[in-house]
């Protein structure tokens, strides 16, 4: 699925000299690399604020606790009762948060670490993304009495219909949306980047990401000065000053050597980016001229969906493919990667049963989890690779 030793070996003496500096300085948690890093990574999605932190789960707990979003107005629910059922705040009422059910099961987890409720809506199954109309119905509902956010998911690397969504901000005002944007670093809608379309957005920095770390990373971004502040100190245990806490915060912050690793990747991203798309492209083209291309699965392999008003960075290429679990097994069979994101949505979830959701509640996500298979993409990809891809599968078909 991924070959990170192609990325790293150009880049190797860069790298390597990067981490070198920060040993050499011994400052290796926050400090100057961290803030070097968060004025670019903030520049790069034309923003004022950017907050590093220890993971994309991390910073998306930190976007919620530092909107006022959960546990007493947004306090961390830290304690283990609030973590695995959050039901009642200061307010007399938890909190809800309206997201998808296709997503990494941190989309959801973080709403609860929040001290928050997760409420699903179903997906648009062209893009997989969370449906602004369905979210609408949801909004009209009376379990949506007390949401305080919206999370939609920019998933496989493609932004959320945010049309949609600012319509559906302008009809519930006092709802904010926050942006899940873990595999989205890069991405635009109508020319905006991804992270500064709403009121805060998380990123994951994950080693399989686009923009990757040597480990865990994650960051929050943010147009609002008062998000920033409290994500800041949120992080580092709450404090403002050193060793004086103004609240129960966690620690969160990111190490200077990721931050170094990640600043000379940046530089490189909008190539990685664009090589993504062409790849992208390329598989459309292999797959239509192999005959294999078609509107529904019924008829054949569906390609992804690019809506016009995206600029994708496809940290995934995903196809709907008929019989996938099959697919699959041949192409492992010929040591070709592949991946299922997710074969279980996030409302049938062992973890999450005590939402109350059943099969049959969310379809779309329900089919795309039956059906989706991610296929090999990385900058570095050869034109071979993707080709013996295609004729394996088609090989399969036949």
């Amino acid at each position: 699925m991924l070959d990170l030793s192609r990325q790293f070996a150009p880049l190797r003496q860069e790298i390597l000299e990067a981490i070198a500096q920060v040993c050499d300085s011994q400052q290796f948690i926050l400090g100057p690399r961290v803030a070097e890093f968060e004025a670019a990574a903030a520049a790069a999605c034309a923003v004022p604020y950017a907050i590093g932190c220890a993971s994309g789960t991390d910073a998306l707990w930190l976007a919620f606790a530092a909107a006022g979003i959960g546990t007493d107005l947004g306090a961390p629910g830290l304690a283990s009762e609030t973590w695995v059922h959050p039901t009642r705040n200061s307010e007399g009422a938890a909190h809800a948060v309206i997201t998808t059910p296709f997503s990494f099961f941190a989309s959801a987890s973080a709403i609860l670490r929040a001290g928050a409720r997760p409420l699903f809506a179903d997906i648009d199954p062209r893009t997989f993304n969370l449906s602004p109309q369905s979210v609408a119905e949801l909004l009209l509902t009376p379990a949506a009495a007390n949401v305080k956010a919206i999370l939609p998911v920019h998933l496989y690397g493609q932004c959320a219909d945010w049309d949609g969504f600012t319509n559906v901000s302008q009809n519930h005002p006092g709802i904010p949306l926050i942006e899940d944007a873990a595999q989205a670093f890069g991405a635009e809608w109508g020319g905006k980047p991804a992270g500064s379309l709403g009121s805060a957005a998380a990123f994951s920095f994950y080693p399989t990401k686009n923009l990757s770390a040597f480990g865990d990373a994650g960051l929050v971004t943010t147009p609002s000065a008062e998000i920033a502040a409290r994500a800041q100190s949120l992080r580092n245990h709450g404090m403002t000053r050193r060793y004086y806490h103004d609240e129960l915060g966690a620690n969160s912050r990111l190490d200077a050597i990721q931050a170094a690793v990640l600043s000379v990747k940046l530089r490189h991203l909008p190539t990685w980016n664009q090589q993504r798309r062409k790849l992208a492209a390329r598989y459309d083209e292999l797959f239509r001229s192999a005959g294999l291309a078609a509107s529904s699965v019924a008829d054949g392999i569906v390609l992804p969906f690019t809506d016009p008003r995206a600029t994708p960075i496809f940290h995934q290429y995903v196809i709907r493919a008929p019989r996938r679990d099959a697919l699959r097994a041949h192409l492992t069979a010929r040591q070709i990667g592949s991946e299922i994101y997710y074969p279980i949505p996030l409302h049938m979830q062992p973890a999450l049963k005590d939402l109350g959701y059943k099969p049959g509640d969310f379809p779309h996500a329900e089919l795309a989890a039956a059906e989706v298979l991610a296929l090999p993409i990385y900058p570095e990809l050869r034109d071979d690779e993707q080709q013996t891809v295609v004729d394996s599968i088609r090989a399969f078909y036949s």
